[in-house]
């Protein structure tokens, strides 16, 4: 069994590093990342990493504990369970005592994982709890877009923000041999704080009335620490965490080392990759080897050989699950939080990251990722071969570890298979990559897929129609809701502009 990480690595400098000449090409790249991210770089900031959910626990209810003012969390799933219940007792007392508790909690991540009745004690304790983005009449597809991050902050001066979710099994399950999930997070102090706080009111505000205002922090009498960042609180749509990885991936010199839990691809990010290592850049992509959500895994697998190809090197961790979102480049630069490497993430999703830019905290970050490839296999062209993240070589069957069930994970994982899937056909027929190189696991699921659909279709035609019957009248339904609310509204106006 691999060796449990439960640790809390403290970062702030005891002296600050003396600032780069702010040369041209320096100020530029700054606007560069700026722009991407639509986001600033803040200093004067302490950082602390943590390694793996039970550090995370264990500082997430000691911050909660020893709240005065407010706590404001914000995660994708908050499960009913020994971990849930500590969490929502945490947030009861605190309640209880006159804390301003604000909890807000995504509809998909929770179906299945705790129902109403779960938040009742804190609610009759006077903390207040919102769902994000619940199903409803109107918008047919305005499911599809979740609330992905994880965040809290307490008494606007202690922030985290991680991949990590309220829920056991992000612990594992010692009873039956399965360890720990391997995440990874950030605890912050300083400015980056109120960033925090403002991302939060962000996502309060999208489910109903506005955060209400607190008093302003006082300013400290010196810095929490020299530590420069930005913070990244994506929107659906917005796609800030796309571009500014994809500028990363052009400005990266020597390292780009990255870890995702559902590595699905867009071509142009990953023809950046291939450009990078191509240039000599040594660029990894750590991934699951056993995920919670195979099919993911599997399309995952499907767009290895393009990647193998160009040189970089891909390895896949031998754990039950490593569900961990980070970058680090070149020694500089490190990215922590919940954004995935895939369009779901990047286009669908409210997503919550933070860009280091600081030489200490990439080293560290460069210093786990380099201890983590000791408990992963890597994949390699060779047939049948693959090499331990040790560089020793073995064979596929005995480096494979057994595949293991899970329940849940991120939201929107199905849609964004359906549309490599949906990718790989429409490029099979267009007849514009070989197949050999990459998309064969897709189009023979896709293949299988359609065949079976046409068998259905010949033999038991009602077996079709009436899905797509139903489907159609739940788009009617909520296109008829949809019209029937903007004449409404029109009305409205024309009524109000009369009055005027």
């Amino acid at each position: 069994m691999m060796a449990t990480h439960r640790q809390t690595i403290a970062y702030t400098r005891a002296m600050p590093t003396p600032l780069i000449p702010s040369t041209p090409s320096r100020l530029l790249a700054e606007q560069a990342l700026s722009r991407a991210a639509g986001a600033p770089l803040i200093n004067g900031n302490a950082v602390d990493l943590l390694i793996d959910a039970a550090a995370h626990y264990e500082a997430w209810l000691a911050a909660i504990r020893g709240a005065r003012q407010r706590v404001l969390l914000e995660n994708y799933i908050i499960r009913d369970d020994e971990v849930g219940r500590a969490f929502r007792d945490a947030l009861v007392e605190r309640a209880r005592a006159g804390v301003f508790v604000a909890v807000v909690a995504d509809w998909l991540g929770c179906l299945g994982q705790s129902r109403r009745g779960f938040w009742a004690p804190l609610r009759a304790a006077g903390g207040e709890v919102r769902v994000f983005n619940p199903l409803q009449l109107g918008q047919p597809l305005g499911w599809v877009s979740r609330d992905h991050r994880k965040l809290l902050v307490v008494d606007g001066t202690l922030g985290f923000l991680s991949g990590v979710c309220i829920s056991a099994k992000w612990l594992g399950d010692p009873a039956r041999g399965v360890p720990p999930w391997r995440d990874t997070g950030v605890a912050l102090r300083g400015p980056a704080v109120a960033e925090l706080e403002a991302a939060f009111a962000q996502s309060w505000g999208e489910t109903g009335a506005a955060l209400r205002m607190f008093p302003a922090v006082p300013e400290p009498a010196t810095p929490a620490g020299n530590v420069a960042l930005r913070l990244i609180a994506t929107q659906p749509s917005t796609a800030g965490m796309y571009r500014l990885d994809q500028l990363i991936a052009a400005m990266a010199r020597k390292t780009l080392w990255l870890t995702d839990a559902y590595f699905v691809g867009l071509t142009p990010y990953v023809q950046a990759l291939v450009a990078a290592a191509r240039d000599g850049v040594d660029v990894r992509l750590l991934v699951p080897g056993s995920s919670d959500i195979p099919v993911v895994a599997g399309l995952s697998r499907s767009g290895y050989r393009p990647l193998l190809k160009a040189g970089i090197r891909v390895f896949e961790w031998n754990g039950s699950m490593l569900h961990a979102k980070t970058a680090v480049a070149d020694g500089q630069w490190a990215r922590v939080g919940s954004s995935n490497l895939n369009i779901a993430s990047w286009l669908g999703n409210r997503e919550l990251d933070v860009a280091v830019e600081d030489a200490g905290f990439a080293t560290q970050l460069a210093a786990q990722y380099e201890q983590d490839l000791g408990n992963a296999t890597e994949i390699v062209l060779a047939p049948r071969r693959h090499r331990h993240g040790n560089g020793e070589r073995v064979r596929r069957s005995e480096a494979r570890p057994s595949r293991l069930r899970h329940v849940g994970g991120s939201s929107g994982r199905a849609a964004a298979g359906a549309l490599r899937i949906a990718n790989s056909v429409g490029a099979a027929l267009a007849n514009r990559r070989v197949l050999d190189d990459s998309g064969s696991g897709s189009l023979t699921v896709g293949t299988l897929a359609l065949a079976v659909l046409a068998v259905v279709g010949f033999v038991w035609p009602a077996w079709i129609g009436r899905p797509f019957g139903a489907f159609a009248a739940w788009f009617a339904l909520n296109l008829g809701i949809r019209n029937w609310r903007a004449r409404k509204r029109r009305q409205r106006e024309l009524r109000d502009a009369r009055d005027e």
